[in-house]
């Protein structure tokens, strides 16, 4: 495969993740609002997955290429990396709703913050294709993918769809149009085709890191998981019975249950 086919490729199925957070702002074309319980229902599943993605993909797939001492430092640097780029950043908690009232070095500012998000989701699939066009994997479109890989695509692209949904709700309470609400939300991921193509780049020449990049984008998500979308599900919750606890603890099984099975396929 010609190198430049492959960087290609690799760029599409991030652009596909991305474009697939723009699914989560079509409910609002046929309902008004989302409830707090379908609100935390989905920040669950959306977390179910990315902890599956994490736990049975990535780091299950860095062990059978390292150590796990190799995979442990790579988790421990996708969990630094996070927080040090939130320090950086300082403020780095962005509402949507200043998504349409940003000037450009807003926006900037906002592009930054959204790739602290969603840049470890495009690592995490460009690292899942480093063994693309080699023995071993499954025939799609004309290229040899690892089922890792489309493993990866897979989860990315269904954890986004309630991500585009969280973006577009505040965005909604707006009266922002339903089309600029996809727009935003696809936004939101733009970084992660960026990262898919960065990160296959560096495993791809530097295949003696494969088991850090693997740790690395694993420990990433899992951590924005923990730090991030549970506490803001909670958040969604607090009124409801148990502080919707049991609905949260559902989502995360159910996005569990969805993902285990393509794991082992």
């Amino acid at each position: 495969m010609a190198p430049v086919d492959a960087f290609a490729f690799v760029f599409l199925a991030g652009l596909i993740t991305a474009l697939a957070t723009g699914v989560g702002a079509l409910p609002f074309f046929f309902f008004d609002s989302i409830s707090d319980r379908g609100n935390v229902a989905l920040w669950g599943f959306s977390s179910g997955i990315m902890l599956s993605a994490s736990l049975f993909g990535l780091v299950q797939e860095g062990l059978a290429e390292g150590t796990p001492v190799e995979i442990g430092i790579g988790l421990a640097a996708g969990v630094v990396l996070v927080v040090v780029a939130h320090e950086v950043l300082l403020d780095a908690d962005v509402d949507p709703r200043q998504y349409e009232e940003a000037d450009f070095r807003k926006l900037v500012l906002i592009l930054g913050v959204l790739t602290v998000h969603s840049f470890p989701e495009g690592v995490a699939v460009g690292v899942s294709f480093a063994d693309l066009g080699l023995a071993g994997g499954t025939s799609l479109f004309g290229f040899t993918v690892p089922l890792l890989a489309v493993f990866m695509t897979v989860a990315i692209s269904i954890h986004n769809v309630p991500e585009g949904t969280a973006i577009s709700i505040p965005l909604q309470t707006m009266g922002v149009s339903k089309w600029k609400m996809v727009w935003w939300a696809v936004f939101s991921s733009l970084p992660q085709p960026i990262g898919a193509v960065i990160a296959f780049a560096f495993v791809r020449y530097a295949r003696e890191f494969l088991p850090y990049g693997f740790g690395f984008a694993a420990g990433a998500m899992i951590y924005l998981v923990l730090t991030e979308f549970l506490p803001e599900a909670l958040e969604t919750g607090a009124d409801l019975p148990r502080g919707g606890k049991p609905v949260l603890a559902g989502g995360i099984a159910l996005g569990v249950a969805l993902m285990l099975p393509l794991a082992y396929l």
